[in-house]
């Protein structure tokens, strides 16, 4: 089971999460075209390595947390606020290229 570091409640288990999505799509602006909203809402990438995700603290404090998570070793390097900037690491095992 992962430990996810709540950036409001300290480290918890995944159980009191919920998977929320990539948190590296930016919304597109008002005047984007209705494709560009499709793919926002429903394009989505499989990531293999190194990801930014949101993750949903519903079993807690109920705020939305970003993790960089490795998508092959499920190892959680960072999480934090919904603002921060997050590092995410590059690496030859698993990661992005």
């Amino acid at each position: 089971m992962h430990q996810i570091q709540c950036p409001w409640c300290g480290v918890r288990d995944e159980a009191e999460f919920q998977y929320q999505g990539d948190a590296t799509k930016l919304r597109p602006k008002e005047t984007a075209s209705e494709a560009d909203f499709f793919d926002y809402v429903y394009s989505r990438k499989n990531p293999k390595g190194w990801h930014v995700e949101w993750w949903h603290h519903v079993g807690g404090c109920r705020q939305w947390v970003k993790v960089v998570r490795n998508t092959v070793t499920h190892e959680i390097v960072a999480s934090g606020g919904p603002q921060e900037k997050l590092a995410v690491p590059r690496s030859s095992k698993g990661g992005r290229k």
